[in-house]
């Protein structure tokens, strides 16, 4: 793998700083991190499980809950372990190619989240306009080659952010404060150009707090068109139902993402800390609170976490 062009005296390290000018609360920081990292874990890893178990569960809409878990999981692991490692040993050390792993996984379950979230919405939109060709229409098959496209997509958009960090030149500063290398954290702290950096970050941005939400309002605008067709309070309020655990997760997934991408690019007058803590916020909340809002919401998928979860 290409390296950074570093200086001679460290070339193969980069220092997280973790949360700058909170030091000194590393170690109560650590608490809430470390809860909501292993609750949302739990959480996933048995959705999974009880997914896996039911056949009545292998349907498109719980496939893509799946997926959802899976780059949920990815996305809290791919920080925390090495935040806490801040926080507890202030082991702050990242190596180069550490840093540009990280800066690659990132953004790629970033663009690949979001990419599920568009296709949970095309999902709810053929089970309510156009229910009786739902099972041909959505299989299991076109459901895992839609997750598939969605990867490669991902990959495609995403490749780009860590090859462009490595043509920028390092000098004396390697100190990277944060609690993880973010693609535009890590440029800023060039002596070099970073405006193309920037600009592709900012694509990256647009697809995923731009064109993604375009198509699922599309969806859902098209949702509501149908419903108000149609008379029946009762069908109105099945489609409430069916659709709002899904608005409440785009909600919390696209909501501080969008704060926190702003943040980093334009929000020079903002304090450090509370760009930090507002992206670690955006990559441990939604994990957490995705699996909650689905058990909770959708009836078939409670009942059969209430037959696995009532044995313990």
């Amino acid at each position: 793998m290409t390296a950074f062009n570093l200086t001679p005296s460290d070339p193969s390290t980069f220092i997280l700083m973790g949360i700058p000018g909170l030091e000194d609360t590393h170690m109560w920081i650590s608490i809430p991190f470390t809860m909501i990292y292993i609750t949302g874990l739990l959480e996933n890893f048995m959705l999974l499980f009880v997914v896996s178990k039911e056949q009545t569960l292998h349907k498109p809409m719980y496939l893509l809950l799946c997926m959802l878990a899976l780059t949920d999981i990815t996305t809290s692991t791919s920080v925390v372990p090495k935040a806490l490692c801040i926080f507890w040993f202030d082991l702050k050390t990242i190596t180069v190619r550490g840093c540009l792993t990280q800066s690659f996984f990132l953004p790629l379950v970033a663009v690949m989240h979001s990419n599920i979230l568009v296709t949970m919405a095309f999902d709810r939109y053929v089970a309510i306009c156009n229910p009786l060709r739902y099972t041909i229409i959505l299989t299991k098959g076109r459901v895992a080659m839609l997750g598939l496209l969605g990867l490669i997509k991902s990959v495609l958009f995403v490749l780009p952010l860590p090859l462009l960090l490595t043509r920028l030149p390092f000098c004396a500063n390697h100190i990277i404060p944060h609690t993880h290398c973010e693609p535009i954290a890590v440029a800023k702290i060039s002596c070099g150009d970073i405006r193309v950096n920037s600009m592709y970050g900012l694509v990256i941005l647009f697809l995923i707090i731009g064109l993604d939400p375009m198509l699922i309002a599309l969806s859902y605008g098209l949702i509501i068109r149908a419903v108000l067709r149609i008379s029946s309070n009762e069908v109105h309020q099945k489609a409430l139902n069916t659709c709002t655990a899904h608005i409440c997760v785009i909600l919390i997934y696209y909501t501080p993402g969008f704060f926190s991408s702003l943040a980093h690019h334009f929000g020079q007058g903002i304090a450090p800390h509370v760009h930090i803590i507002l992206g670690d916020l955006y990559l441990l909340i939604p994990p957490m609170l995705n699996p909650i809002i689905y058990g909770i919401k959708t009836k078939e998928l409670r009942d059969k976490l209430c037959k696995y979860t009532c044995r313990w």
